[in-house]
């Protein structure tokens, strides 16, 4: 893949200049899709005119699915994967980060509205958000360290829904489906004509479960404020509490997978079972940030956000049972400028983010559900931190600039006082990775008023979390190195067609050094090694368009499908080899494909609506995946179909909708989040058969 050949090629498309016009607002009969806007590098610019590989789901992305999980609607985004191994238990990938990742979120930063909701230990709880709340979710793929630190694998950033301005409302909605699925919403709001809102939201979703082992329950209450204490400076609350419970089934083997999908992962004479051992995972969690802008004139302004968190968690695995309780928080500031520079437009902002977390994590003997025999009681600090500056500069010739680069720190302070009394002087240990600083910069050129070419290069640094560097088995890993990575990237995006079809293409090469795997043990504990290196190389496509339009003004609210036909996809292709990789048995590894990442996805889909009447299908699909490094166990490829219809109106202040689906129409087996590495050949975490969902949702608009 030759980056420079490539842009020129694109650069040099003069026959595109005649074939696009941006749409004009006289139109009535051919309506552009909406225009997103990019809010993550921090210049609200859109997204034809942001240099990265970008993905957006907004509200009515989300709405076209099965609200119990955000996996669907996620994955419509090209490159991005999120799998749902057991009931709530969430694993995301951004181009191939599944690797570190045997579940939860590593290698990924995610940010709720301007809060830092990853942790500063590296633990990102995506599984205590109900998919109902989320009303925007932005995606920055590979390293982003100009704007958001250290990170090597993507950064995605969160917002709930808000009222459209000027609106008030009330909304309690009911759903119910197979396998036990019960839903609950509840939720009011109200706004000002000058954006200041609030939103106060509550869901209770519980379920049995597809497998044995395997019921939920979550309840999750989020609180959403703005208000303007004048016309110089906002202020943004966010608050967020959530119970959660879910069991874990367990991986099964090949055999076990084959002869009964449903079973949790059986138990031997030496080894007891999830059942008997009461796997599961239990935690309450509590978050609460402040975001204040203020605005000194047209070209300064400045914005801080503070932030605090509170999280129990108790957990029986197969051997331990685990037991934490923390308190973390932070902050992050930003200074912006814009003006001019030799008479062109120049946007430049600089800050830093600070985050530190203390946890009292105590690990017990697991017999049969109940905490015996202390394994170890450590107590863990972790500071971590990073300024930034980046800027945007207009070249001549529809040309921008954008440069950027971030300096990092990261500390880890364990003390294991269980072991402090027969080790006085070494039972505290101290972790210091060193400094490094991440350049970014990118080119971007707009080749007409609706299409645009962009290429970039950036670095990334990802050092090991908390739980890599202390991994369940109870030993501290202290030869455990940081990931390091240069990614170079090419794309292109726009409309066609009068603004009737928008696409977006992107084309990547990126190199991560000391990359991170993981691993299983007989006794189930996940471990951590650095590997080598990997080479990802990948295209993405994603492409929408209107098959056919009713004549008529379009539709501005957010939560309302799309008058006539559109057809949308998206498409990954991800060639990820390891390069240099010796294993510790002395095995080589080079060559083989990534663990964990399929060279091919697609998921494709169309969306119907006519006089409030809505149809949805969606087909996915993804390619066989290697299991193991050594690509000798493949999780086999599988096609997936869904659908989901309804009727959706407003009367007079009444807005009520129906609605029913249908996921997995075929019953299709197939396994979704496999345990990678797994001793034993365990790697199989089997996705629900054929099972359908219905429910209603009634809201009362009082202005």
């Amino acid at each position: 893949m030759r980056i420079p050949y490539l842009l020129t090629t694109l650069l040099a498309l003069p026959a595109l200049r005649g074939q696009a016009q941006a749409p004009t607002p006289t139109d009535t009969t051919t309506r552009a899709l909406p225009a997103a806007t990019v809010v993550g590098y921090g210049q609200r610019l859109p997204l034809r005119r942001t240099a990265a590989g970008v993905g957006v789901i907004d509200q009515a992305i989300i709405q076209r699915f099965n609200e119990s999980s955000p996996a669907a609607a996620v994955n419509t985004l090209p490159g991005v994967r999120l799998e749902e191994r057991a009931t709530g238990s969430y694993r995301l990938s951004v181009r191939g980060s599944t690797l570190r990742s045997p579940f939860g979120v590593r290698n990924v930063k995610l940010y709720y509205f301007d809060i830092p909701f990853t942790e500063a230990n590296g633990t990102t709880p995506l599984n205590i958000l109900d998919p109902a709340q989320l009303g925007r979710l932005e995606v920055l793929k590979g390293p982003a360290g100009s704007v958001y630190g250290a990170g090597t694998g993507g950064v995605v950033r969160l917002e709930n829904r808000r009222p459209a301005a000027g609106q008030a409302q009330a909304q309690v909605g009911y759903s119910a489906g197979s396998f036990g699925l019960r839903r609950f919403t509840a939720a009011v709001e109200t706004s000002q004509q000058n954006g200041d809102y609030w939103r106060a939201q509550y869901a209770h979703q519980q379920l049995d479960g597809y497998r044995q082992q395997s019921s939920l329950r979550r309840d999750v209450f989020a609180l959403d404020g703005q208000v303007s204490p004048s016309d110089k400076q906002t202020l943004a609350i966010h608050a967020l509490y959530t119970d959660l419970y879910y069991q874990l089934p367990g991986g099964l083997t090949r055999a076990q997978f084959e002869a009964d999908p449903r079973q949790a992962r059986p138990g031997t004479a030496a080894a007891p079972g999830t059942v008997v051992q009461q796997g599961s995972y239990a935690s309450q969690t509590g978050l609460l940030g402040l975001t204040h802008e203020y605005r000194f004139s047209e070209r300064w302004r400045t914005t801080a956000t503070v932030y605090g968190r509170t999280v129990r968690v108790a957990t029986p695995y197969l051997v331990d049972w685990q037991r934490d309780a923390g308190l973390g928080g932070g902050g992050r500031a930003t200074l912006s400028y814009r003006g001019r520079l030799a008479g062109r437009v120049l946007r430049a902002q600089a800050g830093g983010e600070f985050q530190a977390s203390f946890t009292d994590s105590r690990s017990y003997l697991n017999v049969r559900g109940n905490p015996t025999t202390l394994r170890y009681d450590d107590e863990l600090t972790t500071r971590t931190g990073f300024a930034f500056a980046q800027a945007d500069y207009e070249l001549p010739a529809g040309f921008l600039l954008t440069a950027g680069a971030s300096y990092n720190r990261l500390r880890y302070h364990i003390a294991r006082v269980s072991s402090a009394a027969t080790n006085p002087n070494g039972y505290v240990v101290t972790q210091n990775f060193r400094p490094e600083v991440l350049p970014r910069v990118a080119l971007l050129k707009e080749i007409t008023p609706a299409i645009s070419a962009y290429a970039s290069v950036s670095t990334g640094y990802s050092p090991p979390s908390e739980a890599e560097l202390r991994p369940s088995d109870g030993s501290i890993n202290l030869d455990l190195q940081a990931e390091r990575g240069t990614s170079y990237e090419l794309g292109g995006r726009g409309q066609l067609l009068g603004g009737r079809l928008t696409f977006d293409v992107a084309l990547f090469d990126f190199a991560l050094r000391n990359t991170i795997v993981s691993r299983t043990d007989a006794q189930g504990f996940q471990l951590y090694a650095n590997s080598g290196n990997t080479r990802q190389r990948g295209a993405e496509i994603a492409a929408s368009g209107y098959l056919w339009q009713p004549a008529g003004p379009a539709t501005s609210s957010a939560e309302a499908q799309p008058n006539g036909l559109r057809l949308w996809g998206s498409y990954a292709y991800n060639h990820f080899r390891f390069g240099s990789y010796e294993s510790a048995s002395g095995q080589s590894f080079g060559g083989n494909r990534l663990t964990g990442s399929a060279p091919h996805t697609l998921s494709t889909g169309l969306d119907f609506g006519v006089a409030g009447f809505y149809l949805s299908p969606t087909l996915s699909h993804q390619a066989r995946i290697a299991l193991n490094d050594a690509n000798t166990d493949y999780a086999a490829a599988y096609w997936v179909l869904g659908s989901r219809a309804g009727w959706r109106r407003t009367l007079c202040r009444l807005a009520l909708e129906v609605y029913g689906g249908v996921e997995n129409a075929t019953d299709r087996r197939y396994s979704l989040g496999n345990d990678l590495n797994a001793f034993g050949g365990r790697y199989f975490q089997p996705a629900p058969g054929r099972n359908y969902y219905a429910g209603t949702q009634v809201g009362w608009r009082w202005r």
